[in-house]
Order: structure tokens, then sequence, then C-alpha cells
């Protein structure tokens, strides 16, 4: 901006001050947090609408066409059918473009309760805890396709709380997370096929790493990404170490185990167990010889610089959880996936650019 501009634009500034002061009640101006909250609501009362108006109408081209009401981050404005199509707003709705994401970012971390409270403190505008909701679930949540190469992925299950009738216990029921390791996460209520449509229409590399703790429904899923010939399963190492700590018995013996486990060597670590026979050594040996092809060398793929544990899907179930298993939280089952996608649009970034 040249100086020449500037110095109108304080003058003007200044002028546009002293009107608003004259009209601000003397006790607000006693510390700077009044002055904060009058100056901001004179600008979302006055100011703003006027200079947003003036943006519309000049950057549109046109004020024809019936006008609404359009409450936004600087005001509230008035926009006319014509603007509204040329500005890309979406019909009937009372909400912009901006305001509506600083909702959906500030929702999709806490009850929308809270989040119409935080809304106000932070930008003065009312949006009760009902429209937060409304916003929620009318919104189109895309799921998000990597633009580079998928070299590894986890997949791992969460658990969500249901709405019942008055008078009955509440329902958990699971819910699939996948994380796509530094690219993207996505949770998917009941619906493994749409899981597997997603991940299918990404950029897979060959090999592409497939972690994963011993649960069957993990491995299903992963049974319907890429070929078989594609995939490099790897059971999360974490997940073996703990199998092995319910063994229990001799300490050096479970060192033994683990340091045979830790190169891949499966039969050196059931030699371990030769001169003892226990039911808890059955169960680990049977462990152990179903996910034969997924215990692999992990002292040489860690060197590597591949993922041998599934810390990155379990980080993203919890923090998915710290939406959706808030204190009280009981969503109706309908609801479920669109409150998935709007956590994990969040956790994306998809609200901050």
């Amino acid at each position: 901006m040249d100086p020449e501009k500037k110095a109108q634009i304080q003058a003007h500034a200044r002028a546009l001050a002293a009107l608003l002061y004259e009209e601000t009640d003397p006790e607000q101006v006693k510390t700077l947090a009044g002055i904060e909250a009058a100056v901001r609501g004179h600008l979302l009362e006055h100011v703003g609408p006027e200079i947003g108006g003036f943006f519309i109408a000049t950057s549109s081209g046109t004020t024809s066409g019936r006008k609404r009401r359009l409450d936004s981050i600087i005001g509230r404005l008035r926009l006319s059918e014509k603007q509204a199509q040329i500005l890309e707003v979406k019909a009937y709705t009372r909400w912009s473009p901006y305001l509506e994401q600083c909702c959906l970012l500030v929702s999709a971390n806490e009850s929308y309760e809270r989040a119409a409270e935080d809304i106000e403190v932070l930008t003065g505008v009312k949006v009760a805890h009902s429209t937060q909701q409304r916003l929620v679930h009318r919104q189109t949540f895309e799921l998000p396709q990597v633009e580079g190469t998928v070299e590894e992925m986890s997949v791992d299950g969460g658990k969500v709380r249901l709405r019942t009738p008055q008078g009955q216990p509440s329902e958990w029921r699971d819910y699939k997370g996948v994380n796509l390791h530094e690219c993207c996460v996505a949770a998917f209520f009941q619906d493994n096929e749409q899981l597997t449509h997603w991940v299918n229409n990404q950029a897979l590399s060959d090999p592409l790493t497939c972690l994963g703790d011993g649960h069957d429904g993990i491995w299903n899923i992963y049974t319907q990404i890429g070929p078989s010939t594609q995939r490099r399963e790897i059971l999360d190492w974490y997940h073996l170490v703990e199998n092995l700590g319910k063994v229990g018995g001799s300490q050096q013996r479970l060192g033994a185990v683990e340091a045979c486990l830790w190169q891949g060597d499966i039969e050196g670590a059931i030699a371990q167990f030769d001169d003892w026979k226990h039911e808890r050594v059955a169960t680990f040996i049977g462990y152990l010889s179903k996910h034969r092809q997924r215990i692999v060398n992990y002292g040489y793929y860690q060197a590597e610089g591949i993922s041998i544990g599934s810390g990155a899907i379990e980080s993203t179930v919890k923090q998915i959880g710290q939406r959706i298993k808030i204190s009280g939280a009981q969503w109706e089952k309908n609801n479920v996936p669109q409150v998935l996608k709007q956590r994990c649009a969040y956790l994306n970034g998809q609200f901050s650019k």
C-alpha cells in the first residue's frame, strides 16, 4: 500500500474511532479487555457490514435479486441471490462460509454446547448449539485424496457409544480407523467396503507396508487392499511383546524369546519353550503360528526406516476418541459416520486451510 492511501485510511479510521467512542459506555473503556470487546462490537455492528457490503457489491458487480441476511465474522451482511451465486455462497444458509468453517473447527474438538460458547467468545457471533450440530450434518466431508504415494498404513478399531431408548443401557459399537502414514487419516463406522474402496483409490507403493495388531478383523480388511503380492504385512512389535509377557515364567527365558523374535526367528523362539509345557505357552505358540508370515526381522526393518509398530493408528484412534468419547457423549447411530468424518477432517487440517 502506498503512503498516501495508508495516510487516508489512518485519517478515516481516527475519525471513525472518535464517532464510535462517543457511542461507547464509559464504564466499558476502563479496562483494555473492555475496550477490545467494545471495539469488536462496533466493528461487527457498524463497520464490518458496511465494508463487507461494499466489497460484495464491487467484487460481484451486481446487486440484483432478492436479498437475504447472512451472519459472518465481519457482522451481519445482506446478500442478493445473484451475489451469492457469484461468490459461491450456499443457497438458503444463514451463515457465511468462513463462520461455518470456524464452527466446524471448534465443534470438531468439543461438544456442540461448548462450541457455541467458544465461538461467541472468539468471534463475537452467536451460533446456537443446535445450529452447530446442523452445520455438521449438512456438510459434505470429502475423503482426502493423497497427492503422493502411500508407503505405509495401519488400521485399528475404536469404540463409540450409541444412544438407546430411555431406560435402556447404552451400546458400544466398533468403528475402524485408518492411518495412511505421513499422509492423512480416516474413520469408518460399520462400512469396511468404503474403507477398502477409499484406500485402493490411492496411489499405493509396491510393497505397501500394512501394520496391525493380532485382531482378525484388521487382517481381513487388509485382504481387500491391493493384491497379496503388493502387501508387506507386519504384526505390530509391541503387541507381539505384550502377548509374550502374558506367558509369564522366567524373565531370562522371556528375554531369550524376545531376542529371537526381534530377528524374526520364530523357530528359535518356540525352541525356548521345549522344556516347559503349559497352557499359556501353547496359546502363545499358536499365536506365533497364526501370524508367522507377519513376524519379520524387526531389527532389520527398523534399521531400514520401515515402521514396525502400529502406534500411528493407535494415536489416531485416541485423537478421534477425544471428540466422540467426551464425558456423557451418546450418538444417534445414523449421525456417527458424519461425526467421524468431521473429526478426521480436523485431524487432517482441512479446516485450517
